[in-house]
């Protein structure tokens, strides 16, 4: 990724769903303009999903998600129709492609499973330019038997494409990903100092994402940014005309930033502006207090969107444990999930704490929330987490 794109975590993800050889790499490739996906009459070419970054007339930065068959058979199949039903989860629209003549059943399935979790379904009827009964007869039953009207498209000569655009336009989400990271935070010509984190986990003359991200915003909302590592906050506060409007800090330094900061200027972290953009503020906070409640019998799962290798330190993998275990107990057992490893089971903690998930899109990490909300476990992420530990959590803005 160059400097010029956009995160793939920050695009829409549109995810292509249906059986083998329904013609779902090919309408990647029709969509696309380009020969991204392989594709061949053997049933299960595609093993793994695949996913293509690029802009769409309209929809803007966009992810195509080109999955395997969800009629995979057998002991490796099942494998494959299980990383298809991760990558539902990253979905914000999904298009349920199918074929003339085909029985309509297991589509019915998957049409339920996706709109019970809130995504947008547009059923597509591929091939139709060859479909024996007419492509209006096989509409009007693919209608009676999904409830929804397809969009008639040929992936081989490109015929529907340009409607199939369009429809992905009307059922856009208005919710998929928030307008600013920043919100409603910062006004044109806000003065803001952002205490950055020296990120042993950066490469060399790098940035972490969520500090690029950040930046970029405030620029965008027209605000006069000062930049400092969190040794330096002195120099930096002295060296401005007026005191900042807003400090973003690194969350792990919040306790040092708050005694430091000037009474009349607000406070916040990178990770509690991500918790807000990538998810819901609101239920973090809530989950936060769960912290108090913990015990060195009690049971966390720490979720990291990164799967990088553990260094010395590393905040979710040393710190955070550490901290929790001197206010709960050194019996507080800590179990850890990376990349998009999930468990289905969030019965037996006590709480769930999230990285910032600056790799992961929206819709994961809402679903993820709906999935601890709904079996009434807390959840909360690392920033938040860490202002409560720090006794200032009242006191932050976000």
């Amino acid at each position: 990724m160059s400097l010029q794109d956009t995160p793939r975590a920050n695009r829409l993800h549109i995810g292509i769903f249906g059986r083998r050889n329904a013609g779902k790499s090919s309408l990647l490739n029709a969509i696309t303009g380009q020969q991204h996906a392989i594709v061949s009459e053997v049933a299960g070419t595609t093993a793994d999903a695949v996913y293509k970054s690029m802009e769409i007339h309209g929809l803007g930065p966009c992810v195509l998600i080109d999955t395997a068959g969800f009629d995979d058979e057998g002991e490796l199949g099942q494998l494959r129709v299980q990383e298809t039903e991760k990558a539902a989860l990253k979905t914000d629209v999904a298009l349920l492609v199918f074929a003339p003549g085909q029985d309509l059943a297991l589509e019915k399935a998957w049409l339920e499973k996706l709109l019970g979790h809130g995504i947008p379904v547009i059923p597509v009827l591929n091939k139709a330019d060859i479909a024996m009964g007419g492509p209006a007869q096989e509409a009007a039953r693919a209608k009676k038997e999904l409830g929804l009207s397809p969009v008639l498209v040929s992936a081989g000569t490109g015929a529907g494409i340009s409607q199939l655009r369009q429809q992905i336009i009307r059922v856009l989400p208005e919710d998929y990903e928030q307008p600013s990271i920043t919100g409603e935070l910062v006004e044109p010509g806000d003065r803001v100092l952002l205490v950055m984190p020296q990120d042993i986990q950066a490469p060399k003359g790098r940035l972490i994402l969520p500090q690029v991200q950040v930046t970029r915003d405030l620029l965008d909302r027209g605000c006069v940014i000062v930049s400092a590592t969190a040794d330096l906050l002195d120099a930096a506060l002295a060296a401005m005309a007026a005191p900042p409007d807003l400090i973003i800090t690194d969350s792990q330094v919040f306790p040092l930033v708050y005694q430091k900061k000037p009474p009349e200027s607000r406070l916040t972290s990178f990770s509690v502006l991500m918790a807000g953009y990538k998810g819901d503020i609101n239920t973090f906070v809530e989950g936060a207090a769960a912290i108090e409640a913990l015990t060195e019998k009690s049971r966390v799962l720490i979720a990291e969107a990164c799967a990088h290798a553990p260094l010395a330190e590393d905040i979710g993998r040393e710190k955070l444990p550490r901290m929790l275990r001197q206010k709960a107990g050194q019996g507080l057992a800590v179990d850890f999930v990376r990349g998009g490893d999930f468990p289905e089971d969030l019965t037996g903690y006590d709480l769930v704490l999230h990285c910032g998930a600056c790799m992961f899109n929206r819709r994961l990490v809402l679903e993820r929330i709906r999935q601890a909300r709904e079996q009434k476990v807390p959840i909360t992420n690392y920033g938040v987490a860490l202002a409560a530990l720090a006794g200032i959590l009242d006191k932050i803005c976000y």
